[in-house]
């Protein structure tokens, strides 16, 4: 409903050349649609009417989890056959490819390498990525892992890193 490029079509333009968060605002409240936008890159997505203190919120929750963390890691880097993850750079190198992340790709992933082999549930997960107000939000949870994989799995449909755990979450498996 924008004038020259709809909203999709912004966000995956937006998406060839920054990882700036980007929240989607509309008036499509439509799941298929929501989908769509956090597929394409999207962080969050509000559908209208809003509150001002929900807006602020998600402000703020997608503040929190692109920010920076200041303090490295205990190990600096994780590398898995051909995987690579470097916590301190935040680079994530795939089949010898640098790998283009959002920060929240980017956030999943690392909760998840931090705890290679162990199962983290869908609330841990949604909570320590997104934040406690996304505590139900299942969806977000299986459209980044879906996202991660395809950048970073040699057969995303078979993926070897990022395991589901049905019924339960997902775990990381580092082999190598």
């Amino acid at each position: 409903m924008m004038p020259t490029l709809d909203g999709f079509e912004t966000c995956r333009r937006l998406r060839e050349w920054s990882q700036v968060p980007i929240i989607m605002l509309s008036a499509r409240g439509d799941e298929d649609d929501k989908v769509k936008c956090l597929e394409l890159g999207a962080d969050d997505y509000i559908t209208k009417p809003f509150g001002v203190g929900e807006l602020t919120a998600r402000v703020k929750a997608v503040l929190r989890r692109t920010e920076t963390r200041s303090t490295p890691e205990t190990e600096p880097t994780l590398s898995c056959s051909n995987l690579e993850i470097n916590f301190v750079e935040r680079k994530v190198v795939a089949r010898g490819r640098k790998v283009k992340l959002t920060p929240t790709e980017y956030d999943l992933l690392r909760e998840l390498a931090l705890n290679a082999e162990k199962v983290l549930t869908y609330s841990q997960l949604l909570n320590r990525v997104w934040g406690s107000e996304y505590a139900q939000e299942r969806e977000y949870l299986h459209v980044f892992t879906s996202r991660l994989r395809a950048k970073i799995e040699t057969d995303p449909a078979n993926p070897t890193y990022i395991i589901t755990v049905p019924g339960i979450g997902y775990k990381f498996q580092c082999k190598g």
